[in-house]
């Protein structure tokens, strides 16, 4: 099956802090931002939604 690829990590910025880490698409459980503990992104029917900055998609 020669479909592309759905999930991957996303590089992210936190609104409140700056502060840049990296997130899964499809997170289960709530990730927090490890500088300041705000939300970066809540797991949503499979996939993530995500509440920061997204500044890229890592292959």
């Amino acid at each position: 099956m020669g479909g592309k690829q759905r999930s991957r990590f996303l590089r992210v910025r936190c609104s409140d802090c700056g502060s840049e880490q990296s997130v899964y698409s499809h997170v289960s459980s709530v990730v927090r931002c490890k500088v300041c503990s705000k939300t970066l992104a809540v797991p949503h029917g499979g996939k993530a939604e995500i509440k920061a900055t997204i500044l890229e998609a890592m292959e």
